[in-house]
Parts: structure tokens; sequence; C-alpha cells
């Protein structure tokens, strides 16, 4: 029964995931219906933060990015494969050394910064490998 759940699950998967993991800085493009006098309109709007948690798999995947605003830290939930999400890029690679970064809550000003990274991103890596075979 399980392997019939995975199989179905994985169609519903989205491909076009960036590959992404907590203390990484996106800018999450959510859809937004707005209704005014009747009307539905549909606009898009970036949401920026730093990624905090990552849980679940396959279809029930989520992620909670963390971003201060006008010195109120807002945190947003989004399902990994919603299709409320229009694109996922990101931004910054951040340098972590735990999976849940919630101590970040109570920090403020420059000790919630996270270092940076120079991990190399898949396609970065892959031409870099092929520039030295030459």
């Amino acid at each position: 029964m399980n392997r019939t759940v995975e199989k179905v699950q994985e169609s519903q998967l989205r491909k076009d995931i960036p590959e992404f993991r907590t203390g990484d800085t996106l800018r999450v493009h959510v859809r937004i219906r707005e209704s005014e006098g009747g009307k539905e309109k549909e606009r898009i709007q970036p949401f920026e933060g730093v990624v905090i948690s990552r849980r679940g798999r396959m279809a029930g995947e989520t992620f909670t990015l963390r971003r201060v605003s006008f010195g109120i830290g807002v945190e947003r939930v989004f399902p990994l494969n919603s299709p409320t999400i229009s694109t996922i890029e990101v931004v910054q690679r951040g340098r972590v050394r735990r999976s849940k970064l919630y101590y970040l809550r109570g920090r403020k000003g420059k000790s919630a910064r996270i270092q940076r990274s120079e991990r190399a991103r898949p396609e970065e890596a892959l031409t870099a490998t092929a520039e030295s075979t030459e």
C-alpha cells in the first residue's frame, strides 16, 4: 500500500523547485487572489526570508521562511508543492550547523545574521567539472 501511495504522490511533485536547505535565503513568488468590486484579480507578491525549518516528505513537505519587517519578525509556512507558489529562487546560501533555526526568533540585529556559504550550486558544479576536463 505504501509504495502505491508514493507513486501517486511522486506524480504530483513539482519539478521546478531549486535545491535549498536550512539557512538559505529564498525569494518565494506567491500568487495572491484579490477581489475588488466583483472582479477576481491575481497578482504575484515576493516573500523573501531565511529558511528556518524544512519538514515532511513527498507531497506533504513544507518549509518555514522568516524575515524581519519593520522590526517585527514574520514567519510563513509554505507547502513545497503548492500551486500558489509561482517560483522559488535562492538569493543566498547560508552556512548553519543545525536543521532547525528556531533560535533566531530570540535574536535581533547582528546576532541574527547567518554566515554566507560558498556551496556550489549543482549547475555550477557541472560546468566546473566540464571545464576542468577540457
